[in-house]
């Protein structure tokens, strides 16, 4: 599979709908990821201000940050020296009221699962 390179992102010429897919889902599969999108879902928040609320770096929170970003997952705009975040899409919302929906019936399952602990595929 030829992979086009040039850019500061990898994308091979033709990937599969399923590789893109998965791909999305690990968008979401870290925690930080998805607690910033709780707290973007509602409001905009800056990097400072989520950076205070999860208790991490701002450094860190700006990666993920730029990942969610990037991947459509929020928005952004600026107000003078500050940049604030929001949820970019309403499915957005919806797709982790989803998720929580269905953790109602499988919480100690998923909890308890070690091979999407371990990464495997």
């Amino acid at each position: 599979m030829n992979v086009i390179t040039d850019a500061p992102f990898s994308l091979p010429e033709q990937p599969l709908q399923a590789d893109i897919v998965a791909k999305y889902f690990r968008g979401l599969g870290d925690p930080t990821r998805v607690r910033i999108l709780e707290l973007t879902s509602d409001r905009e928040r800056s990097v400072g201000e989520l950076a205070t609320l999860i208790g991490a770096p701002q450094p860190k929170i700006s990666n993920h940050l730029a990942c969610l970003r990037w991947c459509g997952f929020v928005d952004n705009r600026r107000e003078h020296r500050t940049v604030y975040y929001r949820v970019a899409d309403d499915r957005v919302r919806q797709l982790l009221a989803l998720a929580r929906g269905l953790l109602a019936d499988n919480a100690e399952h998923v909890a308890a699962c070690r091979t999407i602990d371990a990464g495997a595929s």
